[in-house]
């Protein structure tokens, strides 16, 4: 059995929640300094933040977090940034949606669980700046704990240089755990965010890990911690070089059939949607991710 942690557990849902305070932060300072462009003169876009909660079985409290959206703004067409620690027993279906961990030895009798966690999706409003999503969690079971979590790119418009950007400041933060994890990772991704019925990807990749536990907590928090800094530099920096970028019909055009294949993945194999929904979490926090509009041909 698995000690509860208590201390390990209020330390990870604090980082996540930091973490989240300084995305929306930057995301919002971006808003103020887009200055060009066809949405320029509009509002610059600010976050509605809702408290999300959960409810067990028994109508009992069962954790909750922060769903914080931005529709419509300068940068940002849609962007969510997500957190929550909720808590309580894992049904039969919600033990089949955690992938690595499937039929964990002890679940049945003993289906107590807590998580907590941060999840991003940003869809932009210039078609030559990439979408994004970023998330990163803690899972705990008196069976065991373990991380999770990554980050990729999701462009309509590829450029090579940015992919390439993006990646090495993805591989600097795995660099500074273990030289093996930016590879082992950056497979996961290729392999994860594949999209089986379309034949290709669902972006450029990044990184992907699950059911991560080399037996040392601190250790596995810090990386976990250190990919979650890795997002804004990772992402502002290709943003920064995109988001002034000339576009017209037909690179929107692009941009909502891409979004179609985001969204056809989200609801047909991400796994954080199918356990969010699994575990009656908020469904519109859940379905955050998808794109405010997309176009199927």
């Amino acid at each position: 059995m698995t000690q509860d942690m208590p201390d390990e557990k209020a330390r990870a849902s604090a980082w996540f929640r930091s973490l989240r305070d300084q995305i929306v932060s930057a995301f919002e300072a971006l808003e103020d300094t887009q200055l060009s462009g066809p949405f320029a003169t509009g509002h610059a876009g600010r976050f509605e933040v809702t408290e999300t909660k959960r409810q067990s079985e028994d109508g009992s409290g069962a954790g909750g977090g922060l769903m914080s959206v931005m529709r419509g703004g300068r940068v940002f067409e849609k962007v969510g940034v997500n957190v929550s620690t909720v808590y309580g027993k894992l049904g039969e279906r919600a033990q089949m949606a955690m992938a690595a961990r499937k039929g964990l030895p002890g679940m049945k009798d003993d289906p107590r669980f807590w998580a907590a966690g941060i999840s991003l999706v940003a869809h932009m409003q210039n078609p030559h700046t990439p979408a994004v999503h970023m998330n990163t969690r803690m899972f705990w079971t008196p069976h065991g704990w373990w991380f999770g979590g990554g980050s990729d790119l999701n462009p309509c418009i590829e450029y090579a240089e940015d992919t390439a950007q993006f990646h090495a400041v993805q591989k600097e933060h795995c660099d500074r755990h273990d030289p093996e994890y930016y590879p082992r990772f950056k497979a996961w991704a290729d392999e994860y965010f594949y999209v089986p019925h379309r034949g290709r990807a669902r972006g450029v990749g990044g990184i992907f890990f699950d059911d991560h536990n080399t037996g040392d907590w601190e250790k596995d928090f810090a990386f976990t911690q250190d990919v979650g800094r890795a997002f804004l530099p990772a992402f502002l920096g290709v943003t920064e070089k995109r988001r002034d970028t000339p576009w017209d019909e037909a690179d929107k055009d692009a941009q909502l059939i891409h979004r179609g294949l985001y969204a056809e993945y989200n609801l047909v194999y991400d796994r954080g949607t199918k356990f969010g929904l699994e575990t009656g979490h908020d469904a519109n926090a859940v379905l955050m991710s998808l794109p405010p509009m997309a176009k199927w041909v």
